[in-house]
């Protein structure tokens, strides 16, 4: 739904699963995004593609003056659910060390861990069920669930934690993508002092718009501009 602290959880955005999409609904695409990025104007870019051996990657950068993040996940498709495979978590912010984070999912030993640039007592293993998603890929399974109906209830296993994550319905909304008025469900979480807004238009495969706030104040915004 970006590094860890980014996604709506996206990302960064943070770019998450009980139930499944049907195979089709897994496509290729380039989604440009106007952004905010602490506090500063950004470009961003979600893309999917075909890994091969029915694998994707998803991936999300994020850019401006101050710096850039870089989120990826690579993902199956198994019997009609997502599985993370692996990730990776990188920012460059201007007068700071770079930050690098790796995941991996071992569905056979049912286990996952994480290196890098993280707290020890991060680095797992933490046990793996059925249907448990990245952070990343909660923002496939929101726009897979708000337009089958189904609950959006999901089990969230990243960054050496496990979260539940439940977004709630708000209602609708209208959102300008590509010079059009169209009506987006608007979904929402929040937790402690975050919260991700997420507004999701029926027919394109990427939410229109990603809003993340921590303490009250905007962290992260995406608006999308186009999307191929």
């Amino acid at each position: 739904m970006i590094p860890t602290r980014l996604r709506p959880a996206l990302l960064v955005l943070p770019l998450l699963l009980a139930a499944a999409p049907s195979p089709a609904a897994v496509k290729p695409f380039v989604a440009d995004y106007t952004a905010s990025w602490k506090g500063v104007q950004a470009n961003a870019q979600i893309t999917l593609s075909a890994a091969g051996a029915n694998r994707w990657n998803y991936a999300l950068t994020v850019e401006n003056p101050l710096g850039s993040t870089r989120q990826t996940t690579v993902f199956e498709e198994r019997n009609g659910a997502l599985r993370p495979i692996s990730g990776s978590d990188s920012t460059q912010v201007m007068f700071k060390s770079p930050s690098q984070k790796n995941a991996s999912y071992d569905w056979a030993q049912r286990e996952a861990r994480w290196s890098g640039d993280i707290k020890a007592d991060r680095a797992g293993p933490v046990k793996l069920q059925d249907g448990d998603l990245d952070a990343m890929l909660l923002n496939l399974a929101l726009v897979r669930d708000v337009a089958a109906g189904k609950p959006l209830n999901y089990r969230l296993v990243d960054n050496g934690t496990v979260r539940s994550q439940s977004f709630q319905t708000l209602g609708k909304d209208t959102i300008s993508v590509q010079g059009q008025s169209r009506t987006a469900t608007k979904v929402s979480r929040s937790s402690d002092d975050k919260q991700v807004i997420v507004w999701i238009v029926e027919g394109l495969p990427t939410p229109a718009r990603i809003l993340q706030r921590k303490g009250g104040k905007d962290d992260l915004d995406l608006t999308l501009k186009s999307v191929r």
